[in-house]
């Protein structure tokens, strides 16, 4: 054994990333549906620290990840994230979240006092209640030492575990009816024009008469396809294409015009033909479909938008993103000239410009190494929180003249768990050594709060959002798994309740009780 602690110290790489790999082994063990995921690769840190000491990588090694970790999630989720301020149910939702984690913070501030429990524990029990890294990364540069990682490391099993046993025991004790979602597709339906209110009317006043989730996207007229544009009259006879999601709003649709015409539009390809290209040009990504110059002078229409697994309805204010799959109707002529114009690559779907990356994440750190005085506390620093924030704003944004903020869901899911296990690797090898004296000096004491702390989190959520607001299941517990954001949970809540309502709740709650947890901390550590 002491020769291979002095090989594993003599190699620290080597070290870092057998650990990460064994990290993931041991998260993929799954008993009765529960899985520690990534989270393992902090035990098997905590572990590997304690046995082999020398070996600990540098602490730049865990501010890098977590730096990619916030940076990543603030750009995919920043539109929900400022969607869900300014909207009731949003708002809603927020302040429910936000009732779980004060009594969290709460409970800990009383361990701290009341128990005479050590500052660093009682915050790392907080971050490691909601299963939150950037939170412990902020306790550990406030604190200045480790104790924060023992704490966390004691309460992250009941911070993945808890959530998922309380969500499970409420599904059973509700059992809710969640309406599964529909086929994520569009249909299309052919129409023929008989009604003589809407002969010789502009296609803008038929919309005004159709349900929104319904869309014309080529007539055809005196026997030849065409594609539509707001200012086309409608004439007698004209089959109209419309494509949807819901067959019965294309069948209301069909009823408003005049009678369905099968086989007419579809099977006709001399004028137009169908198209489907990947968006992957920096020059057209993160702008809405509308202010797209379509190199076709007028002879293409956008039909659909295929995003991830979704089918998605051309409206104008849509915004590209990458690897979308942008299908058309065009000329066969226009063809090539399309596929530049949109890339259509799937190579370009994975890159992203380390320009915006660099900018943005340089923004970020500024705004997080600036000093805010707060009245009765003093200057505090934003820290991780301000690289969060600013992330959000640029999510938001998604494009800022020609630099172009977001990029391909893919590469940022790489970079996101690539951040995210570099700190769990780094922040538990350096806490390993503490962690085990601790434990053993404390026996089930640290456990017990560990525990106490995930039920203050996550009870009042459910108690508040099932029993006193009434809302659905389904939004609670996205509501509930934002709170933590922890991804196990958030997948368990889905497979419970597959449902939209459990995306949007995560979304909009996550990043913005990450900045509270991130806050508490640092006005915790001022105030003592």
């Amino acid at each position: 054994m002491q020769d291979l602690q002095a090989f594993l110290e003599q190699q620290p790489m080597l070290t870092l990333f057998f650990t990460v790999a064994l990290g993931y082994l041991v998260g993929e063990i799954n008993v009765k549906g529960f899985a520690l995921g990534a989270g393992a690769v902090l035990f098997v840190a905590l572990a590997v620290g304690w046995f082999a000491p020398k070996a600990i990588p540098a602490p730049m090694i865990g501010s890098l990840g977590l730096a990619l970790f916030l940076y990543t999630v603030g750009i995919q989720y920043g539109r929900q994230f400022f969607s869900g301020l300014v909207s009731a149910d949003g708002l809603r939702a927020n302040l429910l979240a936000l009732s779980g984690v004060a009594l969290s913070g709460l409970v800990c501030i009383a361990f701290w006092q009341g128990l005479d429990t050590n500052l660093g524990y009682a915050l790392g029990l907080f971050a490691g209640s909601g299963t939150s890294t950037p939170t412990l990364q902020t306790a550990l540069v406030a604190i200045g030492n480790d104790d924060p990682a023992v704490g966390y490391g004691v309460a992250y099993p009941f911070g993945v575990a808890g959530p998922i046993l309380l969500l499970y025991l409420t599904f059973l004790v509700l059992k809710p009816k969640i309406e599964a979602p529909p086929p994520a597709t569009l249909e299309l339906k052919e129409v023929a024009v008989h009604s003589a209110a809407l002969i010789g009317k502009e296609l803008r006043e038929l919309m005004v008469a159709v349900r929104g989730d319904v869309q014309i996207v080529a007539v055809r007229h005196a026997d030849r396809n065409r594609p539509i544009t707001p200012s086309t009259v409608v004439r007698r006879g004209d089959v109209l294409l419309a494509v949807g999601p819901n067959p019965a709003s294309l069948d209301e649709f069909a009823t408003l015009v005049g009678a369905n015409a099968p086989g007419q539009v579809l099977t006709d390809r001399r004028d137009l033909d169908y198209l489907r290209v990947f968006a992957s040009k920096a020059a057209i990504i993160g702008r809405p479909l509308g202010d797209l110059p379509l190199p076709s002078k007028g002879a293409a229409a956008i039909v659909q938008v295929r995003r991830a697994d979704t089918d998605l309805i051309a409206h104008p204010d849509l915004i590209l993103e990458y690897g979308d799959r942008v299908g058309l109707f065009a000329k066969r002529s226009d063809f090539p000239a399309l596929r530049r114009f949109f890339g259509d690559s799937i190579k370009g779907s994975a890159e992203v410009s380390y320009i915006s990356i660099g900018l943005g994440m340089a923004v970020g750190f500024f705004a997080g190494a600036l000093a805010v005085p707060v009245p009765g506390v003093g200057k505090i620093t934003f820290g991780f929180a301000g690289l969060l924030l600013v992330a959000l704003v640029f999510g938001n944004l998604q494009r800022t003249g020609g630099l172009n903020w977001t990029m391909p869901l893919s590469a940022n899911l790489v970079l996101r768990n690539l951040g995210v296990t570099l700190f769990l690797a780094q922040a538990g090898m350096s806490a390993g050594p503490k962690f085990v004296s601790t434990v053993a000096e404390t026996g089930f004491l640290m456990l017990g709060l560990g525990m106490i702390a995930t039920a203050a989190l996550i009870v009042p959520i459910l108690a508040i959002g099932l029993w006193m607001l009434k809302l659905p299941y389904d939004a609670v517990a996205g509501i509930a798994a934002g709170s933590t954001g922890n991804p196990a949970i958030f997948t368990y809540a889905a497979k419970l309740a597959p449902s939209e309502r459990v995306d949007v709740g995560y979304a909009m709650i996550f990043p913005g009780m990450t900045i509270i947890k991130m806050l508490f901390v640092n006005v915790v550590h001022a105030l003592q």
